[in-house]
């Protein structure tokens, strides 16, 4: 099966992406992007996938994958429940790291790190542990203290003692294989321009498709129409941005994602969610203390 596009989205004003999420979610699925990405897991148990490697995984795994490496992880759960929070996760761009290598010396000691994160890196429980307040802390902060938390947390995998590395030598994805008729490139345009309005004709015309031809290769790729899906990303975008911004006012964040206004938003949030924004958000803080707790 092929893996799915991935947009990581990372904030302006922001060098990577710092969050958590729960079960299910959206990125909960065979995919990739051009991303390196550390994965702490805090809850569940289940099986993972990362390139031609499948293990088993527990809370307090962490793994550090390269760019373009397929990964997914399935939490075994009864049916209908849901995890307030599964997983931790930083995602950073590799253009990133190689501005500030080519800027700061020191940075050379992370290249075995990355070079081996190609084929994804599991580390031991010690480190594991070491991670997971940092990686709190670093979804939490902003402005340098948000670049200081997150050195450190490479620090430390480089100086792990001892870790796994998962996919085999043989094992090498072939990105040209996976464009489905030109839909991974319209999903990663929509994706890049999500808080955009974009037209489906747009989109035909980047892939070489009449309209109606487009509009059943879309819905048979992702089960539901480019307005459907376009709304969703949108409101998977603002719970992220809810949660991890929580001094963000939620109007704000309804025009931040590209909704052009407040009832609107409501609308299809209480539709997806099942609650406003505001009780999302006071929900979700309220889970994360008992987790935190624990």
């Amino acid at each position: 099966m092929q893996p799915d596009l991935e947009l990581v989205h990372i904030r302006k004003g922001e060098s990577f992406a710092a969050w958590m999420h729960g079960y299910p979610f959206r990125t909960v699925r065979w995919h990739y992007h051009p991303e390196y990405e550390i994965h702490l897991v805090t809850a569940t148990s289940g099986t993972f996938y990362v390139g031609d490697f499948v293990g088993s995984f527990r809370p307090g795994q962490l793994i550090m994958t390269g760019p373009n490496l397929p990964q997914n992880w399935i939490s075994d759960i009864a049916p209908g429940e849901v995890v307030p929070l599964r997983s931790l996760v930083i995602q950073f761009p590799e253009a990133f790291i190689e501005e500030a290598s080519a800027a700061m010396a020191e940075m050379e000691a992370l290249r075995p790190l990355l070079e081996r994160s190609r084929r994804g890196l599991i580390f031991d429980d010690e480190t594991s542990a070491r991670a997971r307040p940092l990686m709190e802390a670093l979804i939490e902060a902003r402005g340098l203290r948000r670049l200081a938390l997150f050195w450190e947390i490479l620090d430390l995998l480089c100086q792990a003692p001892g870790h796994e590395v998962l996919a085999s030598l043989s094992f090498e994805l072939d990105l040209t294989r996976f464009g489905d008729g030109g839909i991974n490139r319209a999903l990663a345009h929509v994706r890049e321009h999500l808080t955009e309005q974009i037209e489906e004709t747009e989109l035909a015309a980047m892939v070489g498709q009449s309209q109606s031809a487009f509009s059943r290769a879309f819905k048979r790729h992702t089960g539901t129409t480019l307005v459907r899906y376009r709304n969703q990303l949108r409101i998977d975008l603002a719970c992220q941005m809810l949660l991890t911004h929580p001094e963000t006012r939620v109007a704000q964040i309804c025009y931040d994602v590209g909704f052009s206004n407040l009832s609107n938003f409501n609308r299809h949030f209480l539709r997806l969610k099942g609650m406003s924004p505001s009780e999302f958000r006071t929900t979700f803080a309220a889970q994360k203390a008992m987790v935190m707790a624990e």
